[in-house]
């Protein structure tokens, strides 16, 4: 029994946001005409090139969006030299004129010429000049409440603010900031939030967000638009299994077939008879499996992903059904065939506990989501909730389960999931003590709940696998084909990056793989030489996938190392990956 191994530049602009401000609070107080001509806020006027004309082999992109979308990355990211700079070769401003006197007068506090510059840039859109004309006039009033000029800031509130006859109740959580600076506290107004310097790039950071943006170029436009293209790319790869650090900007992404685990890396053989169910454990570290045998077994995986026998656990006088780890995976439960349950401690090994109820067989057992307790699935169709001691904590009597059942918890521990029908699933809310039910159209033998407690991916007798939704009324969202069951309890699991993938056994001596999301049926892999009972995907390797087989074994498969290398060494322009887990 072991293992088979088988100094600032002439053109700087007014960056926005992000520039510090010498002005105080109240230098609005003086009202100043605007002296400066627009052109003064430039080092010289600049001749805009590049209106109309695109770049680009599908001539969509517009050379002038394009180069200020540039230019806004590189003061982002601090190079205010480089940005400036651009400007000037290009001849395209970031932003125009009147736009940059507008941001100045923000940052510097100028309030009423600000205002009066908005009208002037050009925003057909009356709705968002008085939103916008909020935001300024809200600072004003605040700056003025801030150094205690109390008549003035009630003046700008009644003659400026409430004539735009827009969000009334935030204007009369305004005036209650007058009456009392208690209330400034409640709404989260703090004497920081009102310091010249940050609270005026955060209204500019708000006007931003507000305004059209041919009027002002978003923050990291360029970030969020290659974030976006990498989102796409990465969609639309349905062999996607890698971590968001092996995406690359230097060339098209790519995963392929080598991304699957499709390579048998070792053959575990200790079982004497058909192993019927296995599991990883949530660290990935172990894999428990159960046989027809009467036994369990612990098996422990290295860092290298090798894995040898831990523990053999005995002590069941029947084949043993199904193994379920703790949360923390310190324990690990084995349920026999209409008989106990046993808790065991990895560790050692130990048998620490066992779960029987007198003139009931159990079939089917879980752990509470905070593992300070158990619940089973019993032959009289009951619904059981235990203490670690063993002592009843809730029953559900009644057609709740069958002879052949899996169960499963939600995360939160509020709703109980049980085969309770040859072709329906009950959702047992504890709390609202509500049932729904997940009505199919044949006999269900097994199912399994998504990491995220969303879905239950469902097999039937039918030799068809059904992806149900089950966020308030349940829904049926695909179907999965393929593989074949005419007479065994066949068990499919979620697995890959996200779960990106339905994996299952089958009959035919295959392990059959499908994009979760398309219902593209990948891969199958042969190599088992009795039918393939059971899956599970490694939850912490993304690489690893175990299977179960009547021929006694259990298959470890991972990443096809020769077409990996292969991929690798393209020099084409599609960007392979390398497998790094």
């Amino acid at each position: 029994m072991g293992v088979i191994e088988d100094t600032e530049p002439p053109l700087k602009r007014v960056k926005g946001p992000f520039e510090e401000s010498k002005s105080s609070p109240g230098d609005h107080l003086t009202a100043e005409p605007v002296s400066c001509s627009l052109g003064d806020q430039m080092a010289r006027p600049l001749t805009s090139q590049g209106d109309g004309e695109t770049i680009g082999s599908k001539g969509v992109i517009k050379k002038a969006e394009f180069i200020k979308i540039i230019t806004r990355a590189l003061y982002s990211l601090g190079y205010d030299k480089s940005g400036a700079l651009l400007e000037e070769e290009s001849g395209i401003p970031l932003h125009s004129p009147v736009v940059n006197l507008f941001m100045q007068q923000v940052t510097d506090g100028k309030w009423d010429d600000s205002v009066a510059t908005l009208h002037m840039i050009g925003v057909s859109d009356e709705t968002i000049v008085k939103s916008a004309s909020f935001l300024i006039l809200e600072q004003k009033f605040l700056e003025l409440l801030k150094i205690g000029n109390v008549t003035a800031a009630l003046d700008t509130l009644r003659k400026e603010i409430v004539p735009l006859r827009i969000n009334m109740n935030r204007v009369h959580e305004l005036a209650a900031c007058i009456i009392s600076p208690l209330q400034c506290v409640r709404l989260g107004i703090s004497g920081q939030d009102t310091e010249g310097t940050k609270s005026r790039a955060k209204i500019l950071e708000k006007l931003q967000k507000l305004l059209p943006a041919a009027v002002m170029i978003p923050e990291k436009r360029l970030e969020h638009l290659v974030e976006r293209a990498l989102d796409v790319q990465r969609g639309a790869c349905v062999f996607h299994n890698t971590s968001d650090s092996d995406l690359s900007l230097y060339s098209d992404h790519y995963c392929g077939k080598s991304q699957i685990p499709s390579q048998t890396l070792q053959i575990l053989q200790a079982h004497n008879d058909e192993v019927w169910f296995l599991q990883f454990s949530h660290n990935g570290k172990y894999l428990a499996s159960s046989s027809k045998d009467q036994l369990a077994i612990i098996w422990e995986f290295n860092e290298n992903g090798q894995g040898s026998l831990k523990h053999t656990l005995c002590g069941h006088q029947k084949p043993v059904l199904t193994v379920s780890w703790s949360p923390d995976d310190s324990q690990i439960l084995t349920c026999g065939q209409e008989e106990g349950i046993r808790r065991w401690d990895v560790s050692s090994g130990e048998c620490l506990h066992v779960y029987e109820k007198s003139g009931v067989g159990l079939i089917s057992c879980g752990w509470f989501p905070d593992g300070r307790g158990i619940f089973a699935g019993m032959t009289d169709r009951s619904i059981c909730l235990w203490d670690m001691d063993g002592r009843e904590l809730e029953c559900w009597k009644g057609q709740r389960t069958l002879k052949i059942s899996d169960m499963a918890i939600t995360d939160d521990g509020k709703r109980i999931i049980s085969i309770c029908r040859e072709s329906a699933i009950l959702l047992l809310d504890r709390e609202a003590k509500f049932e729904r039910l997940i009505e199919e159209v044949d006999m269900i033998t097994s199912f399994s709940l998504s990491k995220d407690n969303k879905f239950l991916l469902v097999n039937l007798i039918n030799q068809e696998i059904h992806l149900w939704s089950i966020e308030g009324d349940p829904k049926l969202v695909l179907k999965y084909k393929g593989h074949k069951r005419t007479r065994f309890v066949i068990r499919s699991c979620f697995g890959g990056l996200g779960q990106a993938f339905i994996a299952s056994g089958s009959e035919d001596s295959q392990v059959y793989i499908w994009h979760r999301c398309s219902g593209e049926l990948l891969l199958a892999l042969p190599g088992h030489s009795g039918a393939v009972n059971c899956v599970s995907w490694n939850p912490a390797n993304l690489h690893m996938l175990a299977s179960a087989s009547d021929d006694r074994t259990i298959r470890i498969w991972g990443l096809d190392h020769f077409n990996l290398k292969h991929r690798d060494q393209s020099n084409g322009a599609i960007h392979h990956c390398n497998g790094r887990s």
